[in-house]
């Protein structure tokens, strides 16, 4: 069987980095915006390929910087599409750019998030999103997508913004997180997935 397409429109994701623990819901940089990246050098490229690596390493499709404990308005993702091929990217500083009026659809599937491990409810997101921002090469970026990349690039520039997915869902949605987290604590322990 044949591996599915990758889509590197700015190039490849950067290997090489160290996996990091990650951080959780209720950590003061989870919840407030980050601040913008302004330097684009070895630091930012250490910390991209460490993100990438700590997001391999936890079997997620996005991972931003605040998800490690590092406040900026970073975030890395390799998403699939619904036809299964992958879109890869790097991207500082975003700004979303949502569909409005009658091209608005929102799309109800379950979500996640690697810092609250082993919880997913449902979360109604806009079916399309549009992310601009700047590489970690300082170049502008911009990545389209629909379906499950949609909700990634949505899910990730939230948490740039210090706003985490449990924000979203009513307060019995939740409940019903904080309980599945809970019962699957054991199985992420508190320097998973280092």
């Amino acid at each position: 069987m044949s591996e599915p397409p990758v889509n590197e429109p700015y190039g490849p994701l950067p290997t090489g980095g160290a996996v990091h623990p990650m951080t959780r819901w209720g950590t003061p940089v989870m919840h407030r915006a980050q601040r913008k990246v302004t330097a684009y050098d070895d630091e930012l490229r250490t910390l991209v390929a460490d993100m990438v690596a700590t997001m391999y390493a936890a079997d997620g499709v996005g991972l931003a910087a605040c998800q490690i404990g590092v406040d900026l308005a970073v975030f890395v993702f390799d998403c699939p599409d619904e036809d299964g091929a992958r879109t890869v990217g790097v991207v500082c500083n975003p700004e979303l750019t949502l569909p409005e009026g009658k091209d608005r659809q929102l799309e109800e599937a379950d979500e996640g998030c690697l810092s609250y491990p082993g919880s997913f409810v449902l979360c109604a997101r806009p079916d399309r999103a549009t992310v601009h921002g700047v590489g970690a090469d300082g170049e502008p970026v911009e990545y389209t997508g629909e379906g499950l990349l949609a909700r990634c690039l949505q899910h990730e520039t939230d948490h740039t913004l210090g706003t985490v997915f449990g924000d979203r869902v009513p307060t019995k949605l939740r409940k019903k997180l904080q309980k599945q987290m809970e019962k699957s604590a054991e199985d992420y322990s508190a320097d998973w997935p280092a």
